[in-house]
């Protein structure tokens, strides 16, 4: 069923806010602007149009009304004439109806319009990554007098732009990684709305590349000598920890448990659909995360503490790391530029929310519990890419498979 519904580009806006026109049909849903903007204090949401009260608010509902009427008119007698009713089909039309000709996109046009139009719907970590990548282009094209368009993105810009990034920009194999994967992100969305033909992109020697970097987990032993730490003079220091701990029994990513919900929480499960992959997950209440519910009951309606910002939560672990003695040394390598560089960290050093999630899957996993299982919770898709996603040590897989044997016998 088809259906036109108007949404404000920013609900907490202070000045007046872009009015969106989202069309969903067969399944699929398109973005546009309207064209009118209005003070969301003078938007009504639930009626999806400006409140009658406010002075010129008959012109821009009727704008609206003719707007909706037309995009609905357009899907019928495209529906009749039984044509391909595709998203950027769609769009164009819409856009003969609001300037009388169709919209010539560019690569960089399309790029922004994109990243507006799911802005709602990806993390804002994400949302980060494409704008980089975009701000990563435009510097690369202005450097080099490149004209990046929809038919000049072919192996050529693969290898100019992948040196670009390693040699003037001297990031990590795994920084250029996640450029290239944008583009791919990118150019498979336009492909599919009709707007760029050209598939080089899709060839393997434009590839992903990526090395594998140590990152650290913690052990059971060193997640109870953390949650055993006396924060009691510090309450900031004390609820970003007891917030970690809940991560490193729940394994999910810090945009999931840092938003648990009280619904989310019934008869002793966690249950969320992850912000990430929307996918439902259902995890069983840890004791020590009991335990931290019953310390927050009464003070917060979840009985969890409040989350504060990824950067801020990953300061202060560092913090808490340090004074829960987690020293042991790490030698951190990657490939930086064409150089292959060596750092070497104190395990506190490397404390982030992200370790609170690998340490829930590596712990599983080396007690046993089967791979396959701890996938559906953390939602690695393969087992490859599961088991190079935890860290366990050579020594560790040996202790493994010593405690397999010694059972056996």
């Amino acid at each position: 069923m088809a259906q036109v519904n108007f949404y404000l580009k920013d609900a907490d806006a202070k000045e007046a806010s872009l009015i969106y026109l989202y069309f969903s049909f067969d399944n699929k849903r398109i973005k546009v602007s309207s064209g009118e903007s209005i003070k969301p204090a003078h938007w009504n949401s639930n009626a999806q149009r400006v409140k009658s009260s406010v002075a010129g608010s008959n012109e821009v509902n009727h704008a609206l009304e003719k707007l909706a009427a037309e995009v609905m008119k357009v899907y019928r007698q495209m529906k009749l004439a039984d044509e391909q009713v595709t998203p950027n089909a769609i769009r164009n039309k819409i856009d003969i109806i609001k300037t009388g000709k169709p919209t010539k996109h560019d690569f960089f046009g399309f790029c922004d319009s994109f990243i507006a139009s799911v802005s709602h719907m990806r993390t804002k970590g994400t949302i980060g990554i494409y704008r980089n990548t975009l701000a990563n282009l435009r510097a690369f094209q202005e450097a080099t007098g490149a004209k990046i368009d929809f038919n000049t993105i072919d192996l050529n810009f693969y290898n100019d732009f992948t040196e670009y990034l390693t040699r003037t920009k001297l990031y990590s194999i795994n920084t250029v990684a996640k450029n290239i994967k944008t583009i791919k992100t990118f150019l498979n969305e336009a492909t599919e709305r009709g707007l760029n033909t050209k598939i080089d992109y899709k060839s393997k020697k434009f590839k992903v590349v990526t090395e594998d970097t140590e990152s650290i987990y913690l052990s059971e032993k060193e997640i109870e000598k953390l949650y055993k730490l006396d924060l009691s003079k510090n309450s900031r220091l004390e609820k970003v920890r007891d917030l970690f701990v809940v991560g490193t029994w729940t394994g999910l990513r810090f945009s999931d448990f840092s938003q648990i919900r009280k619904e989310n929480i019934k008869d002793g499960f966690i249950n969320i659909r992850t912000q990430k992959t929307d996918e439902q997950i259902s995890v069983p209440i840890h004791p020590m995360v009991k335990s931290i519910m019953k310390k927050y009951d009464g003070k917060y309606d979840n009985s969890l503490p409040p989350a504060i910002a990824n950067q801020n939560m990953n300061y202060y672990l560092k913090e808490i790391g340090q004074l829960a003695g987690f020293d042991d040394k790490f030698v951190h390598t990657r490939t930086l530029g064409k150089k292959r560089v060596q750092e070497t960290f104190k395990k506190y050093e490397l404390l982030v929310t992200h370790t609170a999630r690998r340490s829930f899957a590596t712990n599983l996993y080396l007690a046993g519990f089967p791979a396959i299982s701890i996938m559906k919770i953390t939602g690695h898709r393969t087992e490859k890419a599961f088991l190079r996603y935890i860290k366990v040590r050579p020594m560790e897989n040996a202790m493994k498979l010593k405690e397999f044997w010694d059972k056996k016998q």
